[in-house]
């Protein structure tokens, strides 16, 4: 396993971190996912992310009741708050001040630690004022309670203002947590040029595009069984962007590629995010503790040019590049 550093912080963290969003507390039962995360860091992975609107808290849960009796200091625990938790109520959702500080400590408390070494705005509040969320935020730090701050889904002009507001209050806000993948391009003209400027990395989820580039969808088939595709829990929502016959068709055309790098596509697909000098890690998840182990030969793959200019050619137009999706994606107000 290889390690890359967060931002111009100080913080380590392996570049493949494990991901429970989507499995643990829902689609996987307990004692697999459990098996899941020792997996993970049998195959040296240190960090692990989740939020606390997975599953409903559930899966942060889980994680916690997985990594107890490992060595605090040896592991990076990431967590989030912004959607609604809890029964929903009023105050159950956003980055209030009264939010935040409610879901560290629910956060804390489920997964057994008295800290967490990144703390994430899962989306942006346009309802709340930008002070009162990083305000919070510093308080959180100053407790101990979290060491780092960062946000996932922010535009560049939010990541600005956020990172503006950090500095400001002496806080480091290291991280961006965006979707991130050889079809899903969305961050490459603004974010990251902006990141790179104020020292944030890249914390990627979906780096296989929620499998699609693993070529196990095929065009004119019915996705298999057990596959997100065909999960009615919510996988299937998230996928249904890519699942149509152009992106199944070029995605197919990348096995020849995959092949000569002597990797699987799902390999592929994570070294390939990895060639991103601003991208820090690729987050992973798992149903089975056999994928982790395929998952991870993807640390320390360089993928030459040729290769890389051949994935774009195969690809072609199906790749979304527009910078104008991170914020048409967002919420345009708070989730109730």
């Amino acid at each position: 396993m290889r390690f890359r550093y967060l931002g111009n912080s100080g913080l380590k963290i392996s570049e493949i971190t494990y991901g429970n969003w989507l499995t643990h507390g829902s689609q996987v039962e307990n004692d697999i996912a459990t098996q899941c995360v020792r997996a993970a860091l049998d195959h040296g992975i240190s960090t692990f992310d989740t939020a606390d609107v997975y599953a409903n808290t559930k899966a942060e849960s889980v994680l916690g009741e997985a990594l107890k009796g490992e060595r605090r200091e040896s592991l990076e625990i990431f967590t989030k708050v912004y959607w609604p938790t809890g029964p929903g109520g009023k105050n159950d959702t956003g980055l209030s001040r009264k939010h935040i500080m409610e879901s560290i400590n629910g956060s804390l408390t489920r997964l057994q630690t008295d800290y967490v070494d990144l703390y994430q705005a899962h989306r942006f509040d346009t309802e709340t004022p930008l002070e009162e969320t990083m305000t919070a935020f510093a308080d959180i730090v100053r407790q101990g309670k979290a060491l780092y701050i960062g946000v996932s889904e922010w535009t560049a002009e939010q990541i600005r203002a956020g990172h503006a507001l950090a500095k400001e209050l002496n806080i480091q806000l290291i991280s961006s947590q965006p979707q991130y993948s050889m079809l899903w391009r969305v961050i490459e003209g603004e974010v990251v040029p902006t990141s790179e400027e104020l020292g944030i990395s890249q914390i990627v989820w979906s780096p296989i595009a929620q499998g699609v580039l693993t070529g196990k969808y095929v065009p004119g088939q019915a996705p298999p069984q057990g596959s997100r595709a065909a999960d009615d829990k919510g996988g299937a929502d998230m996928i249904k962007r890519f699942m149509n016959d152009d992106v199944l068709t070029r995605v197919q055309a990348l096995k020849p590629v995959a092949d000569e790098a002597g990797l699987t596509m799902a390999q592929l697909a994570v070294a390939w995010v990895l060639q991103n000098r601003n991208v820090a890690a690729a987050l992973v998840g798992a149903s089975r503790p056999e994928q982790v182990g395929e998952n991870v030969k993807a640390s320390g793959v360089t993928l030459e040019p040729e290769l890389m200019a051949r994935i774009d050619e195969v690809l072609g137009d199906v790749v979304q590049r527009d910078p104008a999706l991170t914020a048409a994606n967002a919420p345009k107000g708070r989730v109730a």
